[in-house]
């Protein structure tokens, strides 16, 4: 069973102390109702006063200029100050707080002040009416601040309020980027690894059943490919996942770990893997231009990337047989990758469905290194690769997580 804690669209703790507060106004203006000056009349100005501070948190600026309203009426029908009055106080404190702008809280302090005038000239006693203005003049001086030193505080609470809110949300932001993020790069990953391996082990296979019966010899070496891939496709899928179970800190552009057992793929490793699309049957013919230099292990390993995708895709799309030219350029300030196929291969009979990643996880791996990237069909038949990535200024120490 859940308790109502609210009333009117408020706290309910709010509506109670307000009704409270009215109900002592009230009061006030019944203890006095037969001795007071204008007697019946003035306690229903009292209770009027009691019914608009129902509306004080609401609509302080509204209520403050009816409880004023009525106090000149008071004033002009010469009652004097009266126990209800304390109603002016309490709207004093209300339009101060709760005020939109704190220029509605000095509008109301003025008029305050010319009240407090007004209700010492009218107030019988034997002081002299400046020492009664004076004393009038401390007490709503003190209601005035306290309110203004209340608003104060209130404002600073839901300024912290909205930070913290603001900062969780910022968080939680956060937290959704970084684990799209991370699903993003495990996918990239997995492609990079799966789709190549399975490309070239599809085609093999493919090619030794067709060759079985008419070259023995041929399929058996298409199997052996077909073999040593899986091998090190199974390799590196253990890497990756050693990697994912890391609990280690992690850069998101690909981090390399320090840890020998979690070895990073590198430019050094480049001509296996030319290698193996050789064997696979692509006519691969490479070249590399310029003075070589260190790369950071994150870019060595996005040149790497791009070099497998774009012979994996060769391999599917143009077939076994085809001729691949792989350019590796130093340019000044950056290292240029192109990969060209002439599209003359044989057709794959069965090929790998293509989930249309590949190109995606290049260019998200370029992109992270500020390069660009260029891929498509060439007028004189085939699919060509450019690849260009700014080498960093200066030499940076990277961690890697494939």
């Amino acid at each position: 069973m859940t308790v109502r804690r609210t009333m009117f669209g408020r706290p309910l703790r709010a509506v109670a102390f307000d009704v409270a507060v009215s109900a002592a106004v009230v009061l006030f203006g019944l203890a006095g109702a037969a001795n007071q000056p204008g007697g019946w009349a003035a306690t229903g100005v009292g209770a009027a006063m009691a019914v608009v501070l129902l509306f004080r948190r609401t609509h302080p600026g509204v209520t403050t200029t009816v409880v004023a309203a009525l106090a000149l009426v008071q004033v002009i029908a010469g009652w004097g100050p009266l126990a209800f009055d304390i109603a002016v106080l309490i709207a004093l404190y209300s339009v101060v707080k709760y005020g939109r702008r704190l220029r509605d809280g000095l509008l109301a302090g003025a008029v305050a002040a010319v009240g407090v005038l007004l209700a010492a000239a009218q107030t019988p006693s034997g002081i002299r009416w400046w020492a009664t203005a004076l004393w009038y003049a401390l007490v709503t001086g003190a209601v005035w601040l306290v309110a203004l030193n209340v608003r104060t505080r209130r404002l600073y609470v839901l300024s912290l309020e909205e930070r913290a809110t603001t900062l969780e949300r910022e968080r939680e932001a956060e937290s959704r980027a970084a684990v799209a993020e991370e699903r993003t790069r495990i996918a990239r990953e997995l492609h990079d690894v799966v789709a190549h391996s399975m490309a070239v082990m599809i085609v093999q296979a493919d090619g030794a059943r067709f060759m079985l019966d008419r070259d023995p010899e041929q399929a058996r070496t298409a199997v052996k490919v077909v073999a040593d891939t899986g091998r090190a496709a199974l390799e590196e899928m253990r890497r990756l996942v050693g990697v994912l179970r890391d609990a280690g800190p992690s850069d998101s552009s690909d981090s390399v770990v320090a840890d020998p057992e979690h070895r990073r793929l590198a430019l050094a490793e480049l001509p296996d893997l030319l290698a193996r699309f050789r064997d696979a049957g692509l006519v691969v013919r490479d070249t590399v231009t310029g003075d070589a230099l260190a790369l950071p292990p994150g870019l060595e390993l996005t040149v790497y990337r791009v070099v497998q995708e774009a012979l994996t895709n060769a391999l599917k799309h143009a077939g076994v047989g085809a001729g691949v030219e792989v350019t590796l350029a130093y340019v000044g300030d950056a290292v240029a990758v192109r990969v060209v196929d002439d599209g003359q291969g044989r057709p794959v009979v069965s090929p790998a469905p293509s989930g249309g990643h590949g190109l995606l996880g290049m260019r998200e791996r370029v992109t992270v290194y500020d390069g660009t990237l260029t891929a498509g069909p060439r007028p004189t038949g085939g699919w060509q690769v450019d690849a260009r990535l700014p080498l960093p200024s200066e030499p940076a120490t990277e961690v890697i997580a494939a």
